[in-house]
């Protein structure tokens, strides 16, 4: 999978994913969010932290080759495997738990932070057999 944003879109994908971390309790603090227009501030958070976690997902890196293309797309087939693993347990743990509420709309933002912390780690992984192989 080949990266489609430039490289300074990877560090500003981590800002705007703190910003859309500590946006609420800030907005919280100052009486912006109220019950009326809670889900307005949940929903907008979501779409933040998937803006954060896309920009970097697909933006260069700074040693960019062949093999990180490959690390990209590894990446992604374990983010799917373990979002499958997590939605699958939670929803065990509802019926278990006899709650008839329905799953939450969170499984795109929680596959792409998964995918976002497999990236991240084999990335290091890599760097660190080039390290060692030297």
């Amino acid at each position: 999978m080949k990266a489609l944003l430039p490289v300074f879109c990877r560090p500003m994908g981590y800002i705007v994913l703190l910003v859309s971390v500590f946006l609420p309790f800030i907005l919280y603090m100052q009486g912006l969010v109220t019950d009326q227009n809670l889900v307005f501030y949940l929903e907008c958070t979501k779409l933040l932290m998937m803006a954060g976690s896309l920009l970097i997902l697909l933006a260069l890196s700074k040693n960019e080759s062949l093999e990180i293309e490959r690390i990209r797309i590894k990446a992604m087939r374990n983010a799917v495997f373990l979002t499958f693993i997590f939605i699958f347990f939670a929803m065990l743990y509802r019926v278990a738990k006899g709650g008839i509420q329905n799953f939450d709309s969170d499984s795109f933002v929680i596959f792409l932070i998964i995918n976002v912390l497999c990236l991240e780690f084999e990335m290091k992984k890599n760097m660190v057999d080039k390290a060692f192989k030297k």
